[in-house]
């Protein structure tokens, strides 16, 4: 056998294995939409506009009109999601469509997150809350063969496993759980969803899935993003997420279709990034125009097909399922 090179970073950190059962599950996945009558589209990766969300961090580019300038030019940005572009579609008569595409986040490399990924996104029009999830759950039946998800509320996981309402639970009562569990703390503890968010991750998150999929549903009205807000008490983010194997692997909406809430979300979502010393990000953007001449009633997911790969094979690291990491790019 002739031995590795010294300098073998050119090879992929994937198997040829694992590689050619990627390749199976994307035309499974394609085959389940196309059976359903969706259009597969494909819009922007580089764009003017860009989600707006405190913790998400488009990767910025400066589109130079002269290469001997390479720094002097409008800001573009490389998309987190191609959802503005998916939703601009909608607004101009798109029915049902899906997209699989790559995107972009700065600051994301773990076991879990490379900087590039590939990202599976649908919408179709006239589905609400209830068809959402029930597309997502059929998808991953196909996709899992593990039999029918399982659907738990927000509020149950946390019951089920901490004992505690999330909705009602004041910052005390979470800190003390936390401190009970053993977990570490790094962040301001007057920031409630990041309690949330600390809690389950790292106590419910690795119990959802392990057997058939779970889809949880009902999220705090908080952390709605770009999901309709369903009133209560208490008033709940009409939102759901897929979990296999303790791994997030998608994450949905009953789509907001107010443009004057997601002004006003933006803008919050702008205050906070400079809170944590990041830069706002621009504001207004070619899908508020489009929300602005009508959204149509949809309900839409996105999906991250590396995670659902892993999920599928057993691996343990994003670098077992794609060619090349960051590191080898």
């Amino acid at each position: 056998m002739t031995p590795a090179p010294e300098h073998s970073d050119y090879l992929p950190t994937a198997t040829w294995e694992r590689l050619r059962q990627r390749g199976q599950l994307l035309r499974r996945l394609r085959q389940f939409f196309d059976d359903r009558g969706f259009i597969e589209v494909h819009t922007p990766i580089l764009s003017a506009d860009t989600v707006i969300d405190r913790h998400l961090d488009p990767v910025p580019v400066t589109l130079a009109a002269d290469p001997r300038q390479p720094d002097v030019g409008p800001r573009y940005w490389l998309q987190t999601s191609p959802e503005f572009g998916m939703k601009r579609l909608l607004a101009a008569g798109a029915q049902a469509i899906y997209q699989v595409t790559k995107a972009f986040r700065l600051a994301e490399r773990g076991p879990l997150h490379n900087p590039e990924f590939t990202m599976v996104e649908w919408y179709r029009v006239g589905d609400d809350y209830q068809t959402g999830m029930q597309l997502l759950a059929d998808l991953a039946e196909v996709m899992f063969e593990r039999g029918p998800a399982l659907r738990l509320s927000f509020t149950e996981i946390f019951q089920n496993t901490l004992g505690i309402d999330p909705h009602r639970a004041e910052i005390g009562e979470l800190a003390d759980t936390a401190a009970r569990l053993g977990i570490d703390v790094a962040f301001e503890a007057d920031d409630r969803d990041a309690w949330l968010d600390l809690l389950l991750v790292e106590a419910i998150q690795p119990t959802l899935g392990t057997g058939q999929p779970v889809i949880v549903y009902d999220f705090p009205a908080s952390q709605s993003a770009l999901a309709q807000v369903r009133p209560g008490p208490p008033a709940v983010a009409e939102r759901f997420e897929l979990y296999v194997d303790g791994l997030e692997l998608a994450n949905g909406y009953h789509e907001l279709l107010d443009a004057g809430e997601l002004r006003r979300r933006n803008h919050l979502a702008n205050q906070q990034r400079m809170a944590d010393g990041k830069p706002p990000l621009p504001v207004e953007s070619r899908l508020l125009a489009a929300m602005d001449a009508g959204l149509p009633s949809c309900s839409g997911t996105a999906l991250g097909f590396d995670r659902l790969v892993m999920a599928a094979t057993g691996a343990k690291s994003i670098d077992e399922v794609i060619a090349f990491p960051i590191e080898r790019a």
